[in-house]
Order: C-alpha cells, then structure tokens, then sequence
C-alpha cells in the first residue's frame, strides 16, 4: 500500500509541476505556426420536439460537449455548471444536487414534499429534483435550456431544463478505456464500446467507478474519507431498426452511489468533529424504449416509455460534533447529541407520444411544421425520516400524476421569418399524506406556452424574439408545527421575455450567442424557516416550509462565445449578469435585495492552444459573484476565481493528460447556513457555518481510443 502511495504521490507530484511550466510556457506558444484540429461544427439540440441546430433556435442554450467534459475530468454534472451563464447550485450534500438557473430553483429537500423548479433528463428518463444521478459517464453532451419550458416539459421545468445525451452506438466498432488519479485518493476507471450486432441492431455498453477520500479531514475519528464518493455507473443502449418505417431503441441505466456526508464544521474549517458521519446514497435502475414510426409521407409517430427505481438515503450528525466535547469545559451540560437519516423511495414513469410532421405533412398552405402530442406522468414518493429528537419514526406518501396534451407550430411567415407558436395544457394531481395525520390533495389545471419569431440575418446568423410562461405546481408543507395559513402554498407562474442574436462570424472563426431577459414571477414559492428553541437544551429546532411570500422579477444578460483566433489558438467564453428582486418585500431587512443564490454576475473564460501535432495546452478562469444563501438570512458567499489547466499529449489512440482543477486553492461555497447557533463551546452563539467545495485537485488519466 505504501508503495502505492509513493507512486501516485510521485504522479502528482510530476503534474503539478509539469502544468505550472506548461502554464508560462503559453506566453511563448501562442504564435506556434503549427496546426489546431478542432473546427466549429453544427451543434444539435436534441431537447427539443425535434432535432434543431443550437444558432438556428429561439431560445438561449449551452451545449457543454464530450470533449470539454474530458478536458475538466468532469465525473459529474455539478462540475459543469459553471460553465453555463446563470446556472448556479446548491450542495447540501456530496454532490451539487440541486440547481438554481436564472435565481431560480431549490436548495435543499428535507421532509417536505418537493415541487422542482429545474426539470433534469437523462436519456429521455426523468430524474427531476434527484441530480445525484446525473453522472457525466460516457456523456455526448449536456444541453441546458434556461427559462421556463412551458410547452416542452411543464410543471417541473418553471427554471429551465438540463438534458444529458449520452453517446450512442455507431456503425462502426469503437469505444475507449480510461483511467485517472487524482489527489484525495481519488481514482476513476471507465470502458465504452459500441457497434453493429448485426445489420440492424446497434449496441453501445459504457461502464464508470469513480471513487475519491473526499476533502474533509475528521479530527475526532483519525479519519480522512468520511466525506467521500463511491459511484458506479453502467448504460446500455440498443438501437433497432426493426423495418424501413419503424426504429426502436432501449436504454438501461444504473447509478450505486454510496457517498459519505461529514461537510459541516463547527470551526467553518475542512476539519470535523462528527462521531456519526452521514452519507449521501443513491440506487437507481431506470430503462426508457424510445420509438420512431414514420406511420406515412406527412407525419411520423415518436413515443418514449421510461421508467425509473429510486432508492435514496441522506443522513447527518446534526450536532457536528461528539458527545464529549464539553466533559470538563465551561459548557458541560449544554452539549446535545442526535443524528438524522431520510430514507426515501420513489418510482416514476412517464410516457410521452407526439405527432411530428414530415415535409410532406406540412399545413397552413405548405408553410408550417407542427407537433402534436400527449404526455402522462406518475410518480410515488415514501419517505422514511429517523430522527434522535422526534416521538417516533417519521413516514410520508407523496404521489403525483401530470397529463398533459401539447402542440407547436413553426410557420415559416417569409424566406427569412419564422414563428413559433406552443400550447401546453395539463391536469395534475397531487396526494399527500404522513403519519402525523397530515393529509392535502390538489387538483389543478395548468398552462403554459411560447410565441418566439426567429429572423434569419443572413445564411450563418439570426436574431429572434420570445415570450414564453412557465409554472411551478403549488404544494403543502408537512410539518405540523406550521400554522394552517403557513401549510399550503400556491402555484408559481412566471412570464418570460426574451430577445437574443446567434450565429458565425469573422469567416465561420466566430460562434456568438448573446440573449437578454425579463422575467415576471408571480406568487414566489420562497423556503423559508421557523426556528424554535428545544425545551431539553439551549439548540434549537428548524422548521423549513415553502411559501407564497412575494412577486418578483429576474432579468439578465448571456453572452456565450467560441472564437478560433488562429490554426493553433482556440477561445472559449461565457458570461453571465443577472439581477433579482423582489417586488414586494419579504421584511423590513430583505427589502429590495437580490434573490438567494442568485449571484449578479458568472464567467469562464479559457484557451486552448495546439502546442504541436501531439500536444494541447487548455486553460481555463471561471468566477462568480457573491450571493445570498437563504430567503430568510442576509449571509452572504464570497466572489471567487478558478483557474483550471489541462495539458494532453496524443500518440495515435493514446492519450496522456495531466489537469488541474482550482490551481490557487480558493475556498468555494457551496451550501451555507446561517442566524442559528450550533456551537456548545460557545453557549449556541448565532453564527453562519458554510460547506467547501473542491479544493485544489491535481491528476493525471490515460485513454486508449479504439
């Protein structure tokens, strides 16, 4: 084992000081007349009703691909978002679990039924408010739709929708295998192969194990991987051509992620106290058969059937500490000790029918394509809460059904102007009932929908228009310690206005896409807490509840650029400006201040430079604003930069990569908390506490393409 140690720390140690050369080496290489490989080629957007190209859609959109998921050795979706304009998230946990875009979204989920703002697909499966799955394993690439998706996905999309495309089979044999090191202990394996079976079945089998100690050190357990991950992935995916007019393909997915949570210090520090360390686990076995029959000349039928097995488990030391701490100090006698696990079980199926029009099915004298469509969705959540200071366990039963029926047109208005018109209608249903006699049923229709008009510049760049409304689903809070006018809350409805130029310049060497928003939103759903003192210690208890607390408005600018400057010098940027308020005041302190976890502004900027025929050089800046943590509290993050590097040599199939991630070892908040006292050593003083994300993380992988 030591020797191992000896061999890895000697690997590190030789990445760390090969990429601060390769780093000042840039300065020298960036007129090397030698030649880049990389092109800017037609990106698809595979989220929508059908494939469209990103510049020809009305609508603001990253696309983060395969190949800059490998440069950031990225193994979850939570290590891309940044790089997307406005999206933030929230931790809580050992992944970035729940995301804000534009302001908007959750931040946590503890025994209250979640409504989500950020609808999240992987593969056509619905893995909504349950980010913890989306691991990046054998990733196409990740498409981020911000502003409400009304007509594409309804109630659970109020914020946007992210979509995971993972690679599929190809006609010809090939695949990759991959293995990485990296500081903590950290060590991902990973195998990919697709092909033909046979003229018409296509198969592609990918396979990830990516573990790591985590960041934490515990100074009362000696130990430093209480903190840590452990996540299996595995896909599978077969595509039949099972005649001329009908195609069919199946996807199985799982993710075992047995991750420990120990985030939370009382010194603010990366260093815990915790006797109980939590954990973070996540099973989940889901499967969607996606089919495509071209029924005639004028309309094919496209139906995706999924279905997803959720077992998920968090659980904390909620005192952060060991039962000792205060034996023979002023504040013996004020320590408490519990623990509190949640344990839930959800299933969800969806299916989703469409009718989409062919060339020859085109309307409304041969200038319109159009979608037809029906969706239905059901899902079943238990939770099982055990909790140290409760009167027994705790037990829920969350069910929810969505149907909906949809249509869009696109009419084509000139040579150069297009309009698109979408309509959503749904009816959803919602039950809810625990074991504290707490019982809500909701039976409410809903709409949504967009008219965007898309001007076409020129052959390569467009300008286009949108108004789109979105809606989130209102809800109950469970916790019977709320008032009745605090238990129920109303669905949120949101406006979008939005205007935006996409497309190639400077002889194709320039791909830009520039959109501003405003945002009207009605009915915020806002969390907030109750906080009540506990009668058997000086702690206290916390209740967090939704409610309707204000309206509100969100608008911004997004500004994302991919420029090859020259044969050997790629530039890549992104930048988001965002601001938030509220209309009508919260309170006297949080009046006219920015929403939570809305930070004004967000960047990255990086290059890439072809140093040689076998050498690349990738560096990276990315930053955010500072930002508020809750609805309730003024605590606020710190601004930040990241600087990041990737340097990779390639010899035929072979590829050796030496990266870094935060290079200046900046402390980043991910989760914070603040106006309580957890602290006995201080007599429960009021105090912010704050959970860290990744430190500085060096490493090094190897990949054989075939």
């Amino acid at each position: 084992m030591n020797f191992y140690l000896t061999i890895l720390n000697t690997a590190l140690n030789t990445a760390r000081g090969a990429l601060f050369a390769a780093i000042a080496a840039t300065v020298f290489l960036g007129s090397s007349a030698f030649a880049i490989e990389e092109a800017i080629n037609e990106v698809i957007v595979s989220a929508d009703f059908r494939d469209t190209n990103l510049l020809s859609t009305a609508a603001s959109i990253s696309v983060i691909d395969g190949q800059t998921i490998d440069r950031r050795q990225a193994r979850h979706l939570g290590q891309l978002l940044n790089l997307s304009p406005n999206v933030n998230f929230a931790s809580g946990a050992s992944r970035g679990r729940f995301v804000q875009i534009r302001g908007i979204g959750e931040r946590s989920q503890f025994i209250e039924p979640l409504n989500p703002s950020v609808g999240i697909l992987v593969d056509g499966i619905d893995f909504t408010g349950i980010a913890g799955a989306a691991t990046t394993l054998d990733i196409q690439q990740v498409e981020i739709l911000r502003g409400p998706q009304g007509t594409l996905y309804g109630a659970n999309a109020l914020a946007g929708l992210i979509n995971l495309k993972s690679n599929q089979p190809t006609e010809q044999t090939q695949g990759n295998f991959e293995v990485s090191l990296g500081d903590y202990n950290t060590q991902t394996v990973s195998a990919a192969v697709g092909g033909m079976l046979t003229k018409d079945l296509g198969a592609r089998v990918a396979v990830q194990q990516h573990s790591s100690d985590g960041y934490i050190s515990n100074d009362f357990l000696k130990r430093d991987d209480t903190d840590n991950i452990d996540e299996l992935s595995l896909r599978s995916i077969l595509d039949w051509q099972a005649s001329a007019v009908l195609a069919l393909k199946l996807t199985v997915f799982h993710v075992n992620a047995d991750n420990g949570y120990d985030a939370f210090s009382l010194d603010n520090t990366r260093q815990t106290l915790s006797d109980t360390p939590g954990h973070d686990r996540h099973k989940s076995t889901a499967f969607a058969v996606e089919s495509n029959w071209q029924a005639n000349d004028s309309f094919e039928l496209v139906g995706l059937l999924s279905f997803a097995d959720n077992d998920l488990e968090y659980g904390y030391d909620e005192d952060w500490a060991f039962p000792d701490i205060c034996t023979g100090e002023p504040c013996e006698g004020w320590e408490y000790n519990s623990v509190d696990n949640y344990i839930r079980e959800r299933k969800n199926a969806t299916v989703d029918l469409k009718l989409v029009s062919t060339e020859g099915g085109r309307i409304l004298n041969n200038s319109s394509d159009w979608v037809l469509g029906a969706y239905w969705r059901d899902q079943d959540e238990q939770l099982l809460r055990q909790y140290t200071y409760a009167d027994g366990d705790f037990t829920s039963d969350f069910e929810t059904d969505n149907q909906a029926v949809y249509g869009q047109l696109d009419t084509q208005l000139s040579d150069r102007l297009t309009l698109t018109s979408g309509l959503r209608f749904e009816q959803r249903r919602a039950n809810y009932v625990d074991s504290q006699n707490i019982a809500h049923g909701v039976d409410e229709s809903l709409w949504g929908g967009r008219l965007a008009l898309n001007y076409q510049l020129s052959d390569q760049n467009m300008v286009y228009g949108l108004i789109s409304r979105g809606y989130k689903a209102g809800g109950v809070n469970s916790d019977p310690a709320l008032s009745a006018e605090d238990r129920e809350f109303d669905t949120e409805i949101m406006w979008n206005l939005e205007t935006g130029v996409k497309g190639l310049w400077l002889d194709n060497q320039l791909q830009a896409q520039v959109s501003a928003f405003y945002q009207k939103r009605d009915d915020i759903q806002i969390k907030q807490s109750l906080v009540q003192s506990r009668e058997d210690s000086s702690a206290s208890d916390f209740t967090d509840y939704f409610g309707n607390s204000a309206n509100g408005s969100n608008y911004g600018l997004e500004v994302e650029l991919n420029w090859f400057a020259s044969e050997t010098v790629a530039v890549f940027a992104s930048l988001g400006w965002l601001e938030t308020q509220y209309d009508i005041p919260l309170s006297e302190d949080l009046d006219s201040r920015q929403q939570a976890h809305a930070p004004n502004y967000q960047f990255a900027l990086g290059t890439s430079f072809q140093i040689n025929q076998n050498l690349a050089l990738t560096v990276d800046i990315e930053g955010k604003d500072q930002f508020f943590l809750s609805s309730s509290q003024n605590k606020k993050t710190e601004s930040y930069e990241l600087l990041n590097a990737n340097l990779a040599y390639r010899l035929g199939d072979w590829q050796l990569s030496l990266w870094g991630r935060n290079l200046t070892d900046e402390d980043v908040i991910v989760r914070g908390f603040g106006g309580f006292g957890n602290d006995p050593r201080k007599f429960y003083e009021t105090e912010a506490y704050y959970q860290y994300g990744e430190p500085r993380m060096y490493g090094v992988s190897g990949k054989y393409d075939f």
